[in-house]
């Protein structure tokens, strides 16, 4: 098989010619070496080869519904035993898990040949992938952009046709961001879908979820398919399906109420051209006999995000806190994370239990609202992908950080409340270019990432729909509808295919 035809296949077409012994895993691991190899220097996507891991399972003669499919996953959550998890920071090089991820393990189980690890912001907090530690990951399309974040490296791997879909996981928009960013499909799946044991519980209380980026609906979903399900001591369990999320895509799609609105819930900018996309994709749906208005859910965009920041201020603090216990030092750590650790350490637990408590309000305004619609359109990102650098503090904002840190005031200031109004300022302007992902996560239900959008200089620009939670087949259906009417599958960034 050459490159080119590798490349007009996805992931489930792939595992039936191995089946059908048309090809082997070697012949298709090569291919995928040999591209990531080409594209790394200028993408910048992978953290760690995994030789040895891709090698112990081409001995085993993958087989099952992913037999001999090429695949990456994040380097976070996703651990593979005696390697480390570095989720991007310094401080995790030196932690090594004995055992697979549950989500790996099912990778394996299902016969994918897991080769790499790939790039993201450090602990997964921002939507740009440009740790410190591995550098910034560009975008397949313009190489002067970031791929996204917090899944930058694997939405990059698959838009530079090195993997049909990888891994990845999205706690405030991770795997949809950088779809939308690199033109390809994404679903977050609702809480509970898919477990993150065995090594953690609930990540993020709940509000982060595994998955993967993919280029075609049905890939997506037999990926959930294959990964779906609670291991034993998960404290969150979605209901099993009612059928396999493949078989969902065979049967008809009813018409359905679709609601759409495009204006940032922050009240920040929101591009024309992601206004454009979702208003398209709505005259679509509109053209294929669904009944759309325009319409938003009655929640407070603020309130969402001062819940999202309470997030950070309780988990930062105790991800640095449990890294110190294993040997990490405080500079191993980036300095926007320490800025944000001495936010947190001054976060009391009431206010936490509060913020906690008005999630529930969202997923009750949330569910009222899909009892009178059954999906909901918003842009993706507010604007096409980042120049590298623009989420870069300022230099005064630098300079003043630094000799916080450096001078020890940095915890005074927070225990004084002296810091709150300063990093509430920055976390705003890191949401804004993309304030419409975050409220999915904190209520548990299922939004996905339809890349039917460029704008006229090339860049994607994706269309989310958001569904009621445990409702995933609704949403797969409806993106299968889509891609048959506008497919995508083959509009490839031009790396891929050996050129730029």
């Amino acid at each position: 098989m050459r490159h080119d035809e590798y490349l007009r296949h996805d992931a489930s077409a792939l595992a039936e010619r191995v089946r059908r012994g048309e090809v082997s895993p070697p012949e298709l691991l090569a291919l995928a070496r040999a591209q990531a190899e080409r594209v790394q220097p200028l993408l910048n996507f992978i953290t760690r080869p995994l030789p040895e891991l891709a090698q112990a399972q081409l001995a085993r003669a993958p087989a099952g519904a992913l037999a001999g499919v090429p695949f990456v996953v994040k380097d976070s959550v996703a651990d593979v035993a005696g390697v480390p998890t570095s989720y991007g920071s310094r401080a995790f090089e030196r932690v090594v898990p004995t055992l697979h991820a549950a989500v790996l393990r099912r990778l394996l189980d299902a016969g994918a040949v897991v080769f790499a690890k790939t790039n993201l912001p450090e602990l997964g907090l921002k939507g740009v992938s440009d740790s410190r530690l591995f550098g910034p990951v560009s975008n397949p399309w313009d190489p002067a952009r970031n791929a996204g974040g917090s899944s930058g490296g694997s939405a990059a791997a698959v838009a530079a046709g090195v993997v049909p879909m990888a891994g990845g996981n999205d706690g405030g928009g991770s795997l949809r961001i950088p779809a939308a960013a690199c033109g390809l499909f994404a679903l977050k799946p609702s809480r509970g879908r898919i477990s993150n044991g065995p090594g953690l519980g609930e990540v993020w209380f709940g509000a982060c979820s595994e998955g993967v980026i993919s280029r075609s609906v049905r890939d997506s979903a037999l990926a959930l398919d294959v990964l779906c399900g609670a291991e034993p001591g998960d404290p969150f369990a979605a209901a099993a399906p009612a059928e396999p999320f493949v078989a969902a895509l065979n049967r008809p799609l009813p018409r359905l109420r679709v609601a759409f609105s495009t204006a940032s819930p922050l009240g920040t900018p929101v591009d024309s051209q992601a206004v454009a996309a979702v208003v398209a994709a709505a005259r679509r749906l509109e053209a294929l006999g669904h009944r759309v208005e325009e319409k938003a859910p009655a929640i407070d965009g603020a309130a969402v995000a001062s819940c999202y920041l309470a997030l950070y201020a309780a988990q930062i603090p105790a991800v640095i806190a449990w890294a110190r216990s294993q040997g990490a030092r405080d500079t191993d750590f980036e300095p926007l994370t320490r800025v944000m650790a001495a936010y947190g350490r001054g976060f009391g637990a009431g206010a936490l239990t509060l913020s906690l408590g008005q999630w529930n309000v969202f997923a009750r305004t949330l569910a009222a609202f899909f009892g009178q619609h059954d999906v909901w359109l918003t842009p993706t990102l507010a604007q096409p992908a980042l120049l590298h650098g623009t989420l870069d503090p300022k230099p005064a904002q630098a300079w003043a950080s630094s000799m916080l840190i450096a001078t020890g005031l940095l915890g005074p200031l927070a225990r004084l409340g002296l810091l709150g109004a300063t990093v509430e300022r920055l976390f705003i302007q890191n949401l804004a270019p993309y304030p419409f992902t975050q409220l999915a996560n904190l209520a548990g239900v299922p939004a996905m990432n339809l890349p039917l959008h460029w704008t006229p200089e090339g860049l994607p620009l994706g269309v989310q729909a958001v569904g009621r939670i445990g409702d995933e087949a609704t949403l797969l259906q409806l993106a299968a509808e889509l891609e048959a009417d506008s497919p995508w599958f083959d509009r490839l960034a031009p790396i891929a295919r050996g050129a730029g």
